[in-house]
């Protein structure tokens, strides 16, 4: 795989890594909401539940920062050290031709 194939690849996998970031969120609101309507409710298994639940969904979001920050570090190390930019301005120019 050329450079540049290879960086388009992480920089997907840095999408994909936020969208999974920005789902976990979801799931963390939903738990919360789902929660706050059981206050009325009073329904205490399904407290305990939800409370582990959401514990849980939150150490997989911290996981998920982390995964996401670690990768950026070596996407940006990357690039940096194969001149990224400059291999797309010749992929351009190459392709004029």
């Amino acid at each position: 795989m050329d450079k540049l194939k290879k960086f388009e690849l992480m920089e997907k996998i840095g999408r994909e890594l936020e969208d999974l970031k920005h789902s976990q969120t979801a799931v963390i609101q939903k738990i919360g909401k789902i929660e706050v309507d059981n206050m009325e409710l009073n329904n205490k298994k399904l407290e305990d539940k939800l409370g582990i639940m959401h514990q849980n969904a939150a150490e997989i979001l911290d996981s998920i920062a982390t995964v996401f920050e670690n990768f950026e570090e070596v996407k940006n190390t990357f690039e940096g050290k194969n001149d990224i930019a400059g291999l797309r301005e010749q992929e351009a120019i190459d392709n004029l031709k």
